[in-house]
């Protein structure tokens, strides 16, 4: 989608500009290639710098309960320092990559209910602007898609996806959100789980893989969240018994002692997590391994700018204002563009 937008801060006669992302679904740390068309207005004006944002809408829990939140997870500067004089057009290629942990949005081009879009925030000399977003579409790594194919194979079903503000206890999770794929379970395993929710956590060097179980309560007991995570890697994935191995991690979680959870591999281990070893990510069914912003630092949708800041060391996450306008009134904005 390409979308127009008239500088608001600079009032009529400001530069325009149309950020055209390249046709397709792109790969968690592949390259986002697109332009930006810059258009000058009634006058010169100095462009200090053009930058690209990656948004993610995700749920955002407060003290009054959840709600959604758009969360700027990647900024890249793509251009800027020079003059852009009246009427005058120009483009400015981008290729920028995507951190590894972008939220897959389809599988097959079927959408998962995923939003993520691409802001443009042109900077002059005397205001700046953020402009509409375009959408972005992901599609799988090849380990992903094995997965998510092997589990159909297996009979879980697709439930839904989203992305959830906090960090995941015991991982080396760069982001400020997480996706979780929601899946019901098989016959074989429908006595013992309601569901499972499944989470990706790409890295250069393989992926770490959390599931999560709702597990069914029996007739003395209670029922309960089971957590297991097992790391994999790119390579090989065609010599791997991928069937033998998703139902031993099913088979893991039904079968998973309340005092502690644990932890698979096959190839290779995380590089990211310095200083904790495979006996270091332990999780007891009670612990916490969803954590969300403390009290204080959660908002609501419609909120005033929160910064947050640095999640693990890497990525400053920002919970914006403009969630009731995300991808909302694009067919207006086209029509009057």
């Amino acid at each position: 989608m390409v979308f127009k937008r008239l500088l608001g801060s600079l009032g009529v006669g400001g530069p325009t500009v149309d950020t055209v992302l390249e046709p397709g679904a792109v790969l968690p740390g592949g390259s986002l290639h697109g332009q930006v068309h810059l258009k000058g207005g009634s006058a010169d004006f100095e462009i200090e710098h053009i930058t690209l944002e990656l948004v993610a809408r995700a749920e955002v829990e407060h003290e009054d309960g959840e709600s959604d939140g758009a969360v700027v997870f990647d900024r890249f500067l793509v251009g800027g320092g020079f003059r852009l004089a009246a009427g005058e057009e120009r483009t400015i290629p981008f290729a920028v990559t995507l951190p590894w942990e972008t939220p897959i949005t389809e599988l097959y081009g079927q959408g998962l209910g995923i939003v993520l879009g691409v802001r443009t925030e042109l900077s002059v000399a005397g205001g700046k602007d953020k402009g509409d977003l375009d959408a972005l579409a992901v599609r799988p790594l090849p380990v992903q898609e094995t997965i998510l194919e092997t589990l159909e194979q297996l009979g879980f079903g697709f439930k839904s996806a989203d992305l959830e503000y906090g960090h995941i206890g015991g991982t080396a999770q760069q982001l400020p959100f997480y996706q979780e794929i929601e899946l019901t379970p098989p016959s074989p395993y429908a006595h013992t789980l309601n569901e499972i929710e499944l989470t990706f956590l790409p890295y250069p060097g393989g992926m770490e893989v959390v599931l999560e179980a709702d597990k069914r309560g029996g007739l003395f007991s209670d029922g309960h969240d089971t957590v297991t995570r097992f790391t994999v890697g790119h390579d090989g994935i065609e010599h791997q018994d991928w069937n033998t191995l998703v139902d031993g991690w099913m088979q893991e979680l039904v079968e998973h002692r309340a005092s502690h959870a644990s932890h698979g591999s096959y190839g290779h281990d995380d590089p990211r997590a310095s200083g904790h070893g495979h006996g270091d990510h332990h999780h007891g069914h009670d612990d916490h391994r969803r954590s969300g912003p403390g009290m204080g630092t959660v908002v609501a949708a419609g909120a005033a700018g929160l910064a947050v800041g640095v999640v693990g060391g890497v990525v400053a996450a920002e919970v914006i204002d403009e969630v009731g306008d995300f991808f909302e009134g694009d067919d207006e904005e086209e029509d009057e563009g």
